[in-house]
């Protein structure tokens, strides 16, 4: 029996919620064994990141080779990448070990509204990383930042910003509509093909912390698993948005506390 594998390249979050964290705890509930590569720490709550230190990029570069020249990796998620060498790290080690699957959910900004990626590598990762990227998946507000715009206010524009996004290099986007309003939390597919939108009830809870994280390391699963981009895309939001309504179940911190990766479970 073949073992379906992911690999996460992210920065880890010490409260658990987001980041290499929720991506490990993401895969397990999908019935997918998880690798991580380590790109920073966080010193993080749910009320926010006190502090944030970088992993060499030459260490970086150890952990992917480590992981591919052992592992058959079926699909890699990206998340924070931190600063400039370390995007040049991770766009080396693509190149060298060439994985079939490749989401990058451009983590620029954390729930709590403190920025993880420095200014100077925004510019990096819209050149170096997007192009490499099987699907993208940017909330409202950073597929904004990424293409130096406004927020997109209606279905329009964000087809609009979808499309030039598109022209960017990456072969699909997913344009994540959570920080919009209405009853409907609605995601925007684009590809060469066209728009699909996927909507669901918008869920009224605080407890959100590492949404972002873990619907692109769902779809990472989903792809190591087989599943075409557009099923995985699917499945992914439908276990995310079960994961947001059994937040409430926990009693996890002061301010926005984490999604329920195991609800299935317990």
């Amino acid at each position: 029996m073949t073992t379906p594998i992911a690999l996460t390249i992210a920065g880890s979050d010490s409260s658990g919620g987001a980041g290499i964290q929720a991506d490990l705890k993401t895969f397990a509930a999908l019935g997918v064994y998880g690798a991580s590569v380590i790109t920073a720490l966080t010193a993080q709550n749910t009320q926010g990141v006190s502090s944030i230190h970088q992993v060499p990029a030459e260490f970086v570069t150890a952990q992917i080779d480590a992981v591919f020249s052992d592992l058959a990796v079926g699909a890699v998620k990206i998340g924070m990448v931190a600063h400039p060498p370390v995007i040049d790290a991770i766009v080396a080690g693509l190149k060298r070990w060439s994985p079939k699957h490749v989401v990058l959910d451009p983590v620029m900004v954390a729930t709590s509204g403190d920025r993880l990626l420095a200014a100077e590598a925004v510019d990096a990762l819209r050149t170096k990383l997007i192009p490499r990227a099987s699907v993208i998946t940017p909330n409202l507000p950073e597929a904004a930042d990424l293409l130096g715009e406004g927020v997109a206010k209606d279905d329009a524009a964000v087809e609009q910003q979808g499309r030039r996004l598109l022209a960017l290099g990456c072969k699909t986007v997913l344009i994540k509509g959570g920080h919009g309003a209405g009853a409907e939390s609605t995601d925007y597919l684009i590809d060469s093909s066209g728009v699909t939108a996927l909507a669901v009830p918008r869920i009224a809870t605080k407890n959100t912390h590492g949404t972002g994280c873990s619907l692109s390391s769902a779809i990472a699963a989903g792809l190591s698993k087989g599943e075409d981009m557009a099923t995985a895309v699917r499945n992914a939001k439908a276990w995310v948005s079960a994961a947001i309504a059994a937040a409430d179940r926990f009693s996890v911190g002061q301010g926005h506390g984490p999604i329920h990766h195991f609800h299935k479970f317990y």
